[in-house]
C-alpha cells in the first residue's frame, strides 16, 4: 500500500502558514530584505564595503548577507535601500477599501 502525499495550499506568507505571531512583519522584511541582497550581489561589494555604506558593523553585515532578516526592523532596511540609491515609494490606502476613499503616496 502506497501512503497518499498530502498538500496544503499556501496562504503566500510561509510565516504566516508556520502560525508564527508575527508572521505580517517577518513576510515584510524578507521581501524588503531580498532587494537589499539583490542590489548588494550586484555591487559584488566586500562585506566591509557594506558595513561601511550601510554604516553597520561587520558582523551585522554578516547576518543580513544570511538574510537573518529578522534581525532588522522594517525602517532600518528601508534606510539600506536609500543608501543603495534606491527610491522608495509607500501608497498607503484603506486595506478592505471601507468608507475611506483615495490614496496617499510618500516618497522617501
Amino acid at each position: 500500500m502506497t501512503e497518499e502525499t498530502v498538500f496544503e495550499e499556501s496562504s503566500g506568507n510561509v510565516f504566516a502558514d508556520l502560525g508564527l505571531e508575527d508572521a505580517e512583519q517577518l513576510f515584510t522584511r524578507g521581501k524588503i530584505g531580498i532587494q537589499v541582497l539583490r542590489l548588494l550581489k550586484q555591487r559584488n561589494l566586500k562585506q566591509r564595503e557594506i558595513s561601511d555604506l550601510l554604516s553597520i558593523p561587520q558582523p551585522e553585515v554578516s547576518h543580513l548577507m544570511k538574510g537573518e532578516f529578522q534581525r532588522f526592523s522594517e525602517g532600518k532596511l528601508l534606510v539600506f535601500l536609500k543608501r543603495l540609491d534606491t527610491e522608495i515609494t509607500l501608497h498607503l490606502r484603506p486595506r478592505y477599501g471601507g468608507n475611506q476613499t483615495g490614496e496617499t503616496v510618500v516618497s522617501l
